[in-house]
């Protein structure tokens, strides 16, 4: 139980990470240098009290590689949200994520053995999968999306995905310890998303709304390092599944303190989320 609920603290964390992130402001390029930041702020401090058996070649590596894909998900992911909003752009990208990492279990790390475990996560899939349809589905409440950004933010998101997926399962695939990996981890982070900010035009990566930004770092460190203590409890399906939960605080966050008008969608984020969460549930079954 006490590592299920440990798989629930990353929710929170990255849920407030967007909220916070759409509160504080900027370019997409000051959030996400601001978000850096302060994670490598956060890993600093843990590393104070805790630092890495051995930095092994294993270890540098599978922090680049995760690093990279973790920069271009991310990175993708901030600029979804201003096209189609954090409400809509949560849901989806954390759906998507959810298959892949789900299949990434399954497949590739044989998490699943019993009839069981594959047939409460195929209805967790099917759960998920019409979830993300249901949201996705734009009416005549869809607020003030376009459909060029619509068909935009889709293309976006999903590459986003892909990238974030790749983010959860490479500690796994390299064997990495949460702990020993979190500092390496987040200057490689902060390297990666410095170089490609730096290449935007006109990108203002050390303006005002880049350090405020910092907080959101927090935020992210402490999901950051409970998802990857949590992988290695849980297994990947599990412990990625119950992190990705921050899509309710994040949707309904959107609505409720950012205002972002849903219009007649209400009934379909509401039907959708329960979808999403239903299939998190089943996928906490084959535990």
């Amino acid at each position: 139980m006490s590592s299920l609920l440990l798989g629930l603290v990353p929710a929170l964390g990255w849920g407030m990470q967007a909220i916070v992130m759409q509160i504080v402001g900027g370019k997409f390029t000051n959030k996400v240098m601001g978000m850096v930041t302060g994670n490598l702020i956060f890993a600093a401090i843990i590393f104070i009290f805790r630092q890495p058996a051995s930095l092994t070649p294993s270890l540098i590596i599978g922090a680049v590689l995760c690093s990279v894909f973790w920069g271009i998900g991310q990175i993708l992911q901030v600029c979804s949200f201003d096209l189609l909003g954090v409400s809509m752009a949560m849901p989806i990208n954390t759906a998507e994520q959810l298959i892949g990492t789900i299949l990434f279990g399954v497949f590739y790390f044989h998490e699943w053995h019993t009839t069981r475990q594959y047939l409460f996560g195929i209805v967790a899939i099917l759960l998920i999968i019409v979830g993300v349809i249901v949201i996705s589905i734009r009416g005549k409440g869809s607020g003030s999306v376009s459909p060029q950004d619509f068909l935009h933010g889709i293309v976006v998101v999903s590459v986003s995905s892909a990238g974030l997926i790749g983010y959860a399962v490479i500690p796994r695939i390299f064997g990495l310890n949460g702990w020993d990996m979190l500092l390496p981890q987040a200057i490689a982070m902060w390297l990666v998303i410095s170089g490609i900010v730096s290449r935007v035009r006109d990108n203002h990566m050390w303006r005002v709304k880049s350090w405020q930004n910092i907080i959101t770092g927090f935020c992210f460190g402490i999901a950051n390092l409970t998802m990857l203590l949590s992988n290695e409890l849980n297994g990947v399906s599990i412990g990625y599944t119950l992190s990705q939960m921050n899509v309710v605080v994040s949707t309904i966050g959107g609505i409720v303190i950012l205002h972002e008008h849903a219009g007649e969608r209400h009934c379909k984020l509401i039907t959708g989320l329960l979808l999403i969460i239903g299939g998190a549930i089943f996928i906490g079954l084959t535990k």
